[in-house]
């Protein structure tokens, strides 16, 4: 400890409690993250899903409906993130009651998420095999039987492996929203680190948010591994 405080005196100082210790830091990005994954997710996935139902050749080909899902997907991922930020803070501020802070962020990040998300899940779902729905539909699969028997589960792995990397896209946006005062280790490294020429919070605020990743891509490989197909 007493070698740690002497190279790293700034991390020490800012310390571990209050508003801006470290594992407040760490806390809220496990939230923005934990909240931003599931609404962003959700929504992304139902788009995923619709894209590769309503295309040409879906079991419900629309291309009305296909045409206002990839529109919607297409515009929201052409938006840079920090834009996103702006653009929808009216939005963030009727939802949420306020644009800045950490609560604030899970609707630009679940936004920026999710785009990014249905496509990883459309290109999952392309991959099934087709002559198993065309098997499916013949013993009189119904539609709900066709998206969560068929599509999901024989993309299960391709869908473990896609949602690996949407995390770790997401922990970029994470600490990218923390830089302009969502909190977390973005906010930390720019704030207390960076701003302050204090290198010793950036290394260790960096450090920290590779352990979030490094753990996210170990956690996604074992799954995807687990439900492959091949190895069950």
């Amino acid at each position: 400890m007493a070698w740690f405080a002497k190279y790293f005196p700034n991390v020490v100082n800012l310390g571990w409690g209050g508003d801006d210790g470290w594992l407040t830091a760490i806390g809220q990005t496990i939230y923005m993250t934990f909240w931003s994954a599931l609404f962003g997710g959700i929504l992304g996935l139902i788009f995923g899903i619709g894209l590769v139902l309503f295309d040409k050749g879906g079991i419900k080909e629309n291309r009305v409906w296909f045409n206002i899902f990839d529109k919607v997907v297409s515009f929201f991922r052409a938006i840079p993130f920090i834009i996103l930020l702006a653009f929808i803070a009216p939005v963030t501020q009727q939802i949420v009651g306020t644009q800045i802070g950490t609560t604030a962020a899970l609707v630009p990040l679940s936004l920026g998420m999710f785009p990014f998300y249905a496509r990883q899940i459309q290109v999952a779902l392309e991959s099934v095999d087709h002559g198993k729905i065309e098997a499916a539909q013949s013993v009189g699969a119904t539609f709900s039987d066709l998206i969560f028997d068929v599509y999901l589960q024989e993309a299960r792995s391709e869908i473990a492996r896609v949602t690996t990397v949407t995390l770790i896209s997401l922990i970029g946006l994470t600490a990218m929203a923390g830089a302009i005062g969502a909190g977390g280790l973005g906010n930390t490294a720019i704030a207390y680190g960076y701003n302050r020429f204090d290198n010793d919070v950036t290394l260790v605020a960096t450090f920290l948010v590779l352990i979030f990743v490094l753990v996210i891509q170990l956690v996604g490989d074992f799954l995807a591994k687990h439900l492959d197909h091949k190895s069950v």
